[in-house]
């Protein structure tokens, strides 16, 4: 059984991933008005792997015989300067969850919650990876700048990014 200071701070957290997930979306859009595909489609591919986050939170409260209570979800931007801009923010808002995450675990450990700091610990390794990620796409996009030939070459690379995986419960 979750506590109800855990469970709120998971709803909190669902908030905050489906936020997340509408960032991406817009940011989706942003890159389709440009015409950068390849940038639009990482970020679609973004905006589908948090919405898997989202998921998994919402099964583990549940299966802990705790109560989801979602909330309304903010309005993200829906313009950016260039698309160094939409991954420098990306970048940020990455960091700004990797923190949230942090967060979540030093609850778990203050309450004693082991079955939380194991279901965190997954959380916790995938804002590492997703932290990498976009400062691999974030140091090449600083070296080419707005220059068209790159980013297109760089547009091209990004087309190729999979669909996400479900994580495992």
């Amino acid at each position: 059984m979750i506590s109800k200071k855990m469970q709120d701070a998971l709803n909190e957290q669902i908030n905050k991933e489906f936020y997340s997930a509408y960032m991406y979306l817009a940011m989706s859009a942003y890159c389709n008005s440009l015409g950068l595909q390849g940038f639009a489609h990482w970020m679609r591919m973004q905006f589908e792997e948090e919405s898997l986050h989202v998921n998994k939170m919402y099964d583990y409260i549940l299966g802990q015989g705790g109560t989801v209570q979602l909330k309304a979800i903010d309005q993200p931007p829906a313009e950016y300067g260039s698309p160094l801009e939409v991954f420098e923010e990306t970048l940020r808002h990455e960091q700004y969850v990797t923190g949230l995450i942090h967060k979540l675990m030093d609850l778990a450990v203050e309450e004693r919650d082991y079955a939380t700091q194991t279901f965190l610990q997954w959380f916790v390794t995938e804002q590492v990876e997703e932290e990498a990620t976009v400062n691999d796409i974030v140091a090449p996009l600083r070296m080419v700048g707005k220059e068209k030939g790159g980013l297109m070459m760089i547009d091209q690379q990004l087309k190729a990014r999979g669909t996400p995986t479900p994580p495992a419960n």
